[in-house]
């Protein structure tokens, strides 16, 4: 009669184990191991980090559904705002080509200054097909959510990275920042804004970390910033953490000027 063998599982093999409660300190950690090593790996040093809206469209398919709506197929009050706000995507678009263009053109052997977005639709995924189309490598550090999206297509396939938890996907566009351009966003955008303004604040990062927010008329009316000052809930010093611009040009010029000026000497990833 033949003895029945046993088959033990390795506890690092044991997918039970890995997905429960007492293994949560393990996929913290995973998720801070696993996007070091393959930033390391493709040789990406540092970010220009776009944030902004998931539901900003192109120009185009704004035009689309405008057309669309004239003749009865949608909300046409609804599709004249989706044209309007289409300029931040093709903004964008635009300023995430040409930062791609000029960080390709830095005398380097490793990646500078690499696109990084949520990797979802809208400006995300605007800014992620500009620095494709200048044919650079970009970065995509996308969220487990409910209605769970995938990353957008425009997104390098190796530096497409996915997240359970949300301070650690934040971790990682904090860490690996040297400039920021925040667009028209919701929620989700305000609170990665503030976040990392009240980190610089209390000097919680201390590198140079230039945040430009394009939209003057958006964030104007969204954030009272002078009535935080009159009402002392900040200091008139604190306005200058950012730079307020409509303008793709004066964008990009500030950030490569920061850039140039504060990060060119400085490598790899800090706070």
């Amino acid at each position: 009669m033949s003895k029945k063998t046993r088959t033990s599982v390795k506890s690092y093999q044991n997918n039970e184990f890995l997905s429960s409660t007492h293994a949560r300190e393990l996929r913290i950690l995973a998720e801070y191991l696993e996007p070091e090593n393959r930033f390391a790996h493709y040789q990406v040093d540092d970010t220009i980090v776009f944030f902004g809206s998931a539901r900003y469209v192109s120009r185009e398919q704004a035009e689309e559904e405008l057309e669309n709506a004239k003749h009865g197929d949608g909300d046409l009050e609804q599709a004249k705002m989706r044209l309007e706000t289409s300029q931040y995507y093709e903004a964008a678009r635009e300023m995430a080509r040409r930062l791609t263009d000029w960080s390709k053109n830095l005398v380097d052997d490793e990646r500078r200054f690499v696109v990084c977005t949520g990797g979802g639709p809208g400006i995300m995924e605007a800014a992620n097909r500009g620095a494709s189309e200048a044919k650079g490598v970009n970065v995509g550090l996308t969220i487990s959510l409910p209605a769970e999206e995938l990353g957008n297509s425009f997104i390098t396939r190796e530096l497409s990275l996915h997240f359970h938890y949300f301070f650690m996907r934040k971790f990682w566009f904090a860490y690996l920042a040297k400039a920021l351009i925040v667009f028209p966003g919701g929620f989700g955008t305000l609170d990665e804004l503030f976040e990392l303004l009240t980190l610089l604040q209390t000097r919680k990062i201390s590198k140079h970390l230039p945040i430009v927010l394009f939209g003057t008329k958006y964030w104007d009316e969204i954030i009272n910033f002078d009535a935080l000052i009159r009402y002392g809930s900040i200091s008139p010093d604190d306005l200058s953490l950012f730079h307020r611009t409509d303008s793709v040009d004066e964008a990009c010029k500030f950030v490569i000027d920061q850039l140039s000026q504060y990060a060119l000497e400085q490598r790899g990833a800090f706070l």
